[in-house]
């Protein structure tokens, strides 16, 4: 039995089933290119910021635009001046949403993996509603084709329904495990930069404008030069 055939053996039932398979492929893409370490929580970013903050260079625009880490230090940074516990505060505050981030699609990946083995459960039934049917018919005997029919629903919907549900399971228990890994490392990160915030003897300066590059300034200073009037 080929893809096609099953799909017409399933019945309707495996429209549904269809469905959920295509989303969940698509969720499982989108979260393991997402959900990188490198890109959400890059190692050393925390040492950095303390030596950029113990030279005076710590520039809040490229802190935020570097990374989800970046914006979560930048968010603390800026209230440096507050105290220690508004430090802090501010830090959580901005890790709770780079986490809540992190958790986008995985509760649909786990309804999926919870629903697609009912919908199989319920092809089941309902091909073996109409074997019954058949057989208690006064002609049920000659009808082999519908009992066959019913029987291939039942079995064909079942394992379409587990089919989609055993992977969609284990991608959600790895994506919720790894959201916790980063979590921890997003914390590390930031208490290091806390701690070294709670030491520091000197003013913290920060810079909160962009910097523009090299090729900017020449650009820049091109159109403020003065125009030559030809003699």
């Amino acid at each position: 039995m080929n893809m096609m055939e099953a799909l017409i053996a399933g019945g309707w039932l495996m429209v549904p089933l269809l469905g959920c398979s295509v989303v969940a492929v698509v969720i499982v893409i989108e979260r393991l290119w997402t959900l990188r370490a490198s890109r959400i929580a890059p190692q050393g970013l925390g040492q950095e910021v303390c030596a950029l903050v113990d030279r005076g260079q710590v520039n809040l625009y490229w802190l935020e635009s570097h990374s989800p880490l970046g914006g979560v230090l930048a968010a603390g940074l800026r209230n440096a001046r507050l105290g220690h516990e508004q430090v802090r505060a501010r830090f959580q505050e901005a890790a709770t949403a780079v986490v809540h981030d992190m958790e986008r699609f995985l509760s649909p990946l786990g309804t999926i993996a919870s629903i697609t083995p009912l919908i199989g459960l319920l092809g089941t039934v309902v091909g073996m509603i109409e074997v019954f049917a058949v057989i208690v018919a006064s002609d049920g005997v000659e009808r082999t084709a519908d009992l066959a029919g019913g029987i291939s629903r039942a079995l064909v919907t079942t394992a379409a329904g587990l089919t989609v549900a055993i992977p969609a399971l284990m991608f959600h228990r790895y994506f919720q495990r790894r959201v916790e890994d980063i979590t921890v490392r997003l914390e590390e990160q930031a208490g290091q930069v806390v701690e070294f915030l709670a030491h520091y003897p000197g003013d913290l300066t920060l810079a909160e404008r962009h910097e523009p590059q090299e090729d900017e300034r020449q650009e820049a200073d091109g159109r403020r030069a003065p125009r030559v009037k030809p003699s």
